[in-house]
């Protein structure tokens, strides 16, 4: 059976209060509709059987809840999955990568679960945005950057579901000439990628452009990393491909974007999480952080699907939540201040 919308229904036994509320917390986040969440008791004494795609029971003792497993097989044909791990405490590290492996398992079942954005809405975004309102100006204290610049500092943009919508309204809210590459890793079908390049170009000051073998990230750049492969940056600060898949069930691995070009910018790297459905980035995040880098994300009411943002929010290393407009004059702010300081710096030491 599949909810509204066509998404799957889900039904949630467990003697456990608190592993119950985790576990619908963790597959509402997924897109599922819970259709029944309760003790085995309340189950069996249920007035009709709740009709669900695939049922998820977790027992701190089998033993004391004789008559379940005879009430499931007599009532239901949908995949029972027993045994689930115990959900870890919310925020932490572990908890994601346990709703990691509770999403393989879904997946197992389900097919895929996380929506992507389609041809069609991105068509749609591209034909319906009207011209963006003029971008403001390069504030004084920041030098603009030399055409063809390298990139000294890099902000990495991570979204799913909802994304590209976020991420070109933010792009198109940035003045131009900053000093600063932007490395873009949008959960999106492969073939979709020339009309995406073409959503985000519209009005922009800022170019997205495919990753190449060799090449390094300049100043007003927008580096979209390719779905298929992992890629990584070189000891020189070049792009580089592997011949690998990106780990996880979706590409580009939000995660891996985030670790492989932290291994070279370190506290240059930054990272901004818009709009999506699951917890990629969440796990990368604060390892980022403890570079010294920034982290921020895009507050939920302007999201598309807000799983992702609020999922690295619950880490505790977002320095800054907004709408992709305030994400923008927040950056600028951002360079503008840093700017400012090495120039009296500069000053000081003359």
């Amino acid at each position: 059976m599949t909810g509204q919308c066509g998404r799957p229904k889900v039904g949630i036994v467990s003697d456990v209060v608190l592993q119950r509320h985790r576990l619908q917390a963790a597959t509402s986040k997924f897109g599922l509709e819970v259709r029944f969440s309760g003790d085995p008791d309340r189950l069996l004494g249920y007035p009709e059987f709740p009709d669900a795609s695939l049922w998820l029971v977790t027992l701190e003792d089998e033993a004391d809840h004789p008559l379940l497993f005879d009430h499931l097989l007599e009532n239901t044909e949908a995949p029972v999955l027993f045994g689930l791990d115990e959900a870890p405490k919310p925020g932490s590290t572990e908890y994601f990568r346990w709703e990691r492996r509770l999403l393989g398992k879904l997946e197992q079942q389900l097919g895929h679960l996380e929506e992507l954005d389609s041809e069609a809405t991105l068509a749609e975004l591209e034909q319906d945005t009207p011209a963006a309102t003029p971008s403001p100006d390069l504030p004084h204290w920041i030098p603009p950057a030399a055409p063809g610049s390298v990139a000294e500092e890099v902000w990495i943009l991570g979204a799913s579901l909802g994304g590209p919508a976020a991420v070109k309204t933010f792009l198109d809210h940035l003045p131009p000439n900053l000093p600063v590459g932007f490395i873009y890793a949008q959960h999106i079908d492969g073939n979709f990628t020339e009309v995406l390049t073409r959503v985000l170009g519209r009005h922009a000051h800022y170019q997205l452009k495919r990753a190449e073998e060799g090449y390094q990230v300049k100043n007003g750049d927008v580096v979209l990393m390719p779905v298929e492969h992992e890629w990584k940056v070189s000891e020189q600060g070049t792009l580089t491909e592997t011949s690998t898949a990106w780990p996880g069930p979706y590409g580009p691995s939000i995660d891996q974007v985030l670790l492989n070009v932290a291994d070279h910018y370190g506290q240059r790297c930054h990272a901004i999480l818009f709009s999506g459905m699951g917890n990629d980035g969440a796990i990368a995040a604060p390892l980022l952080k403890a570079y010294g880098s920034r982290i921020w994300v895009q507050e939920s009411t302007s999201c598309g699907n807000s799983s992702m943002p609020e999922s690295v929010a619950a880490t505790g290393c977002s320095g800054f939540c907004g709408t992709p407009e305030q994400l923008a004059r927040e950056l600028v702010k951002t360079i503008e201040e840093s700017c400012l300081l090495k120039s009296r710096q500069k000053r000081d030491s003359a």
